[in-house]
Order: structure tokens, then sequence, then C-alpha cells
């Protein structure tokens, strides 16, 4: 075996490496609205994306042969310079695909390997070894304005079509409109998982593609090789199926409160435009499409919160993620080329392997799990917020800027209301039946309530004694913000 295969080699499992935390960065864009409102046990939801993911890899190639002769100039670059490229870019990619997933941020895995594609390029031959614009083919015209237009798109389309939902069922059953509306999530989820596969497995297919030409085995004008396709398709359907827990519990609890009308908005929304752009072979950001359409359900729920913080947190990291996976992929490919050869390449992919285990080992500290994903934005288990929360606390009012919250691991009784026990939102599937009559209520904090009790919150219950509020100060951030996830 030759050293330049060797490369190869390692480029191609360092693409596959990459698909597998695309599938796993992403796994949010298709489930997470299912999850939040109890259309999908969060196993079960995970689990159907991966197999759609599988399935939607083989429909199309259009985005594939975009990535493969539409970013780099291959007529100044090829063999063994060209390898190292792709492969630092890669490198690029997972590191910033797995910080964000860290910090719970559905940040793009799309540019996060064209960035890290990009500034390898750029470190090993200048600017003008980058397709920026030309005709149909370039950054600009495949990636940039794509990233522009696809949130605002699919904003203003969920939120028309929220709006006309609710005011279409407004004198209708809550109970009956949910439950319709959660067994419509399942289809429109399966449908954005299936487009999910068709756009990202792709990607990783025309970087392996692109590798091939490097090594001499492939021509630009050939055919999509069936075991490139074959294997990232598995891939992404692998990582998909290990569920995103952190992304899927900032875009189903983080960023709005999420009812299942908006749920199949969002869901309908993001799978039109993200198929559209495959057929084109526009290489979308599926994140960007499927946030910006939760965003806009929330801001055609009449009475919805959306969450800006959280968003503007999210808008920096898509702001970041093309230049800092370009700054990691030409570091990369500067520790490579310094090194040179074989050497090189196993440098960077020994660091590459350190810091993928620096950072699982820090998500280990606040785990996100399929048991605790649909928790309370302010609450999972282990881990106080901020604000009282001793069971003995004496009962305060709440004064500015302060709001009266339940105990964690507690629900918020109305007065004379019995302890009978209720579902949960992991619990609860598409036929899952309301404990009350009628639309359900705003729980204490502004928040819609799921309908599970009736008559206004008024706390937590303490044993033997009254109601004692519990109080969260807004001005103080939880520890399970996006930021600290």
């Amino acid at each position: 075996m030759t050293a330049e295969l060797f490369v190869l080699l390692i480029v191609v499992v360092t693409a596959l490496v990459f698909d597998f935390t695309n599938g796993f960065h992403d796994t949010a864009n298709a489930m997470a609205t299912s999850i939040a409102t109890g259309a999908l046990r969060p196993r079960t939801a995970v689990l159907l994306s991966g197999g759609l993911n599988l399935i939607g890899a083989f429909l199309s190639v259009e985005v594939a042969a975009t990535v493969a002769d539409g970013i780099v100039r291959l007529d100044e670059v090829g063999g063994a310079d060209l390898l190292t490229i792709v492969f630092a870019g890669l490198v690029g990619g997972i590191l910033w695909n797995l910080l964000t997933w860290l910090f719970g941020l559905p940040s793009s895995s799309s540019h996060a390997l064209f960035g890290g594609l990009i500034g390898a390029t750029v470190a090993a031959l200048g600017w003008s070894g980058v397709i920026w614009s030309a005709g149909h083919k370039g950054v600009l015209t495949k990636i940039i304005v794509p990233a522009l237009l696809a949130p605002v798109v699919a904003a203003l389309v969920a939120s028309i079509g929220t709006w006309l939902i609710y005011r279409i069922t407004r004198r209708s059953n809550q109970q009956v409109v949910n439950r319709g509306f959660r067994w419509g999530q399942v289809g429109s989820a399966s449908l954005v998982s299936l487009a999910h596969g068709t756009n990202d497995a792709q990607k990783t297919m025309g970087i392996i593609f692109l590798a091939l030409i490097a090594y001499g085995s492939a021509k630009p004008s050939d055919q999509l090789p069936l075991w490139v396709i074959v294997a990232c398709a598995i891939a992404i359907a692998a990582g998909t199926s290990l569920g995103g827990w952190r992304i899927i519990r900032t875009l189903g609890k983080g960023l709005v409160d999420i009812t299942p009308p908006q749920g199949l908005a969002a869901e309908s929304t993001s799978a039109a435009i993200i198929l559209t752009s495959a057929h084109f072979g526009l290489p979308l950001s599926t994140t960007q499409t499927v946030t910006g359409a939760i965003l806009g359900t929330g801001i055609g729920r009449p009475g919805a919160e959306v969450r800006w913080s959280v968003l503007g947190r999210m808008v920096v990291a898509w702001v970041f993620t093309l230049p800092m996976a370009g700054v990691v992929g030409a570091i990369c490919w500067a520790i490579a080329h310094g090194v040179g050869g074989l050497p090189g390449v196993l440098v960077v992919f020994a660091i590459l392997i350190v810091l993928a285990g620096v950072i699982y080992l820090r998500s280990r500290r606040t785990p996100v799990h399929a048991a605790n994903v649909n928790e309370q934005w302010t609450n999972l288990p282990g881990v106080e917020h901020a604000g009282a929360t001793a069971a003995d606390s004496t009962p305060t009012a709440p004064g500015p800027g302060v709001t009266a919250m339940p105990r964690p691991g507690t629900t918020a009784e109305a007065p004379g209301e019995t302890d009978a026990p209720r579902p949960t939102g992991t619990e609860s599937g598409p036929g899952a039946e309301e404990t009350t009559s009628g639309p359900p209520h705003d729980d204490v904090d502004g928040r819609p309530g799921t309908g599970s009790s009736s008559g206004p919150a008024t706390g937590t219950d303490r044993p033997g004694g009254p109601t004692v509020p519990t109080v969260r100060d807004e001005s103080r951030p939880s520890r399970h913000t996006a930021r600290n996830l």
C-alpha cells in the first residue's frame, strides 16, 4: 500500500466520521418539534429519522456534484496536495460540529464543511484557489445566497401557515385539534428526515468523490460510485439514530414552546424548502431552514413566546460557522503541510481524536438524553436554576423581573386539585388524550400549557402546608441555557 493510498483511506474514513456527526448534529432538524409536542417518543423519533435519512440519501446526487466541482479550482491542484486540502477541511468541519453540539447550538453542518474546505484551500492555494462566483457555481451563488434567504423564507411561510391554522381552528375543540395535528406531525417530520438525507448525505458524497479525483481513480465527469452513496447513507443514518439530544432540546424547548399545530407548520415548511433546494443542487443549510420555520411558528401563533436571546446565540453561531471552520481547516492544513506527507496527516488525525475526546468528556458533566430532553428549558435533573429552590423556603412575593415557577420535578396545582397521575410529553403519542376539556391554559411564566391541569397554576405544594411559590430571577441566566449545554 502506497502512502498516497493510505492518505486516501484516512480521508474517506474522516469524511464518513463527518457524515456521522452531521447525522446526530442535525437530528433535531427533523424531530425536535415532534418530540417536544409528544407526537413521537424520543427514541422512536430518532430511529425513524435515521431510517428515512438512509432512504433519502439515494434519491438525488445533484448536491454532491456541486460540492465536488463547485468550490475548489480543480485545475490548480491535484494529487496529494488536494487530498491534504480535503482532509484538513473535513477536520475543521468535524471540530466545529462537535463544539456547537456541546453548547447545544443548532449551527449548520453544511457551512462547517464548506468553511473548513474553503479555509484549507485558501491556506494552500491563496484566495484564487476558491471559486467565489462563476455563473451557477461558486461560494456566493451556492452557499452565501441560500444561507441568507432560506431562514427568512422559512420563517415567513411558517408564520403565515401557523396564523392560518389557529384562525381556522379557533372555535374547535383543542383536544381534537392537538390530537389530529400530532398524527400529522408524524408524516411531516418523516418528510423532513427524508429531505435531510437527500440534501446532507450528498455533501459527504461530493467530498469523497473529490478525494477520488485527487487520487486519480475518478474524473469530474464520472458518475458517483455506488459504494460512496451506500457508505454515506449508512453513516448519516447511524449518526441520526444516535440522537443529538442537546440540540433537540434547544430547538424543541429553547426557542419557542411548540404546540402540535406549530410543529406541523414548521416541519411542512422545512421539508418543502429543503427538497426544492436538493432538486436544484443547492447545498442548503437544513439547520437554518428548520430554525427559521420554528421561529416563524412562534411569530404566527397569537400570544406565543419567542426567546430572542436564544435566537441571538444561534445567529452568532451561524455567522461564525464559515470563518471559524475555515480557520480550523487552514490551521490543520498548515500542520499537515508543515510536517509533510503521511506523517503530517497522521498528526492532524491524532489531534482530531484527542479534541473530540475532550469535547465528549466535557459534555458528560451536563448530560442531555432521551429521559430529560423534554424538561422545562430552565430545569434539568441535578441542576438548580436561579432563584429559590429549597422545599422549605418561605413564601415570597415576586418582585420586578421575577416570575413564579414550579419547583423541579413538580407540577403546578390548582387550588383543591387532587394528585392524579398525568401523562408527560415524552410518554404521549399522537393519539394521547388530554386530561382536561377545552383549550390548554397558560402556566405561570407565560408559556402555553399542555392541557394537563385546569385552572391557574399557583406554585408548589408543600406536604402538610400551604402552597409555596418558587421564584426565578429572570435577570440571572440559567445554567441550562443553550450557552452552557
